[in-house]
């Protein structure tokens, strides 16, 4: 049975979105985070099965009721499968918290723009002109220029006062 052309199409376009979209949660660490929680509920889930299990069996071998020839599940395989998948999301959340701290600063140290636009009614009221904008970077420059002549004076000091 063969699939219309149409339909082929459509369906290879679906599959491509939910690559992109694969590969954007990839990237995103709130969205990898999200698609961690519930393999961690999961996982955190089966870990409190296993060790009600573990103790209801060492209850019961304590007790004199079974032998211990009877297999016990491996708490320590559960256990570190949790820790693995929080530290995933740990990751991605130390990974979230420094991509604001950059968009933060940047916003910060460089809060306009430079218009792109060709027409000049679309350019935005707070971008910087060209000129502007060049005078901000030769001054990050200077001010980048000034902080490597500060570490390079100050790992010449370290070293001048380790020969002596």
């Amino acid at each position: 049975m063969a699939i219309p052309l149409g339909a082929q199409q459509q369906q290879q376009q679906q599959q491509m979105q939910q690559q992109q979209q694969q590969q954007q949660q990839d990237f995103d660490p709130v969205a990898r985070v999200k698609m961690l929680l519930p393999q961690l509920k999961e996982c955190l889930q089966n870990l409190m099965k296993i060790a009600a299990q573990n103790l209801n069996q060492n209850t019961a071998i304590d007790n004199g009721l079974k032998s211990s020839d009877s297999p016990i599940h491996r708490f320590d395989k559960c256990l570190e499968e949790f820790y693995a998948i929080c530290d995933q999301i740990e990751l991605c959340l130390r990974l979230g918290y420094e991509c604001i701290s950059q968009s933060v600063d940047s916003g910060k140290h460089s809060p306009s723009l430079v218009p792109t636009a060709t027409k000049l009614d679309a350019t935005q009221a707070d971008s910087l002109s060209y000129g502007q904008y060049l005078a901000m970077i030769k001054s990050q420059i200077s001010c980048a220029k000034d902080i490597h002549n500060s570490l390079l004076e100050c790992a010449r000091r370290i070293s001048s006062k380790g020969q002596m």
